[in-house]
């Protein structure tokens, strides 16, 4: 009798034990199983805010220009230009949108008046320049463009004195080195064609590939520049 009740009591206790494993193992793979999907989830997160973060970073990236193509394209082209009454001066705002260039205007330290510019008279400022050479070095306000090394691509523009360049663009022209930049001189007027003034021009510099230039009516259009600018292929 106390056999059995002994055996019996041995059966429970077997029971019991297993009853607790299983409940310790339940409990153990449940643990694991949370823990895993923790892990996951933290990871999950962790991948999304970096991917988040670089997606700002890049967004800023491109609207501030610090490494986007287009920024990093945009420096590439320089578009420098005399105007004397505005005109070579529409046309080379257009060549700056078109190509995404930078624009740098010579400025006569002493400057034009509309008395100086009256060609018809022979006591005006050009015209006294015109006869008399050595009067045609004008000074600049500034020949020195910041980063003129890194421009591949200059632009030129000037309007058209008596045949040839205007001559406040010979002291920017004969004061940079064009070594590996392709120049394009582009031009102003009421009649003249370009000329020889962009070859004269290169003669003067001595360095660069010079392009054969362009000359724009006084009241060029836009889509005229543009659809030039796009024919250079550059």
């Amino acid at each position: 009798m106390k056999a059995k009740k002994l055996m019996s009591m041995v059966l429970v206790g077997v029971a019991t034990m297993s009853l607790l494993t299983g409940c310790s193992s339940n409990t153990n793979n449940s643990q694991e199983e949370n823990t895993e999907q923790t892990e996951t989830e933290a990871e999950t997160q962790s991948e999304t805010e970096v991917e988040t973060q670089n997606e700002t970073e890049t967004e800023i990236q491109s609207e501030t220009g610090e490494t986007s193509n287009e920024a990093s394209n945009s420096g590439n082209t320089l578009v420098v230009y005399y105007s004397a009454t505005g005109n070579t001066e529409t046309v080379a705002n257009y060549i700056a949108d078109a190509t995404g260039g930078d624009l740098f205007e010579l400025e006569p330290v002493e400057p034009y008046t509309d008395e100086d510019l009256n060609y018809n008279d022979e006591n005006s400022r050009v015209s006294q320049e015109y006869a008399d050479e050595s009067l045609r070095d004008v000074e600049l306000v500034s020949t020195t463009v910041d980063g003129f090394e890194d421009y591949s691509v200059v632009y030129i523009g000037y309007p058209v004195w008596w045949g040839i360049a205007a001559w406040p663009v010979n002291q920017f022209v004969e004061n940079n080195d064009f070594t590996g930049k392709t120049v394009i001189p582009f031009c102003t007027s009421a009649s003249s064609g370009i000329g020889d003034s962009g070859t004269l021009l290169e003669e003067m510099a001595g360095t660069g590939n010079w392009l054969e230039g362009q000359r724009f009516r006084s009241s060029a259009s836009e889509e005229d520049v543009v659809a030039w600018v796009d024919s250079l292929g550059l």
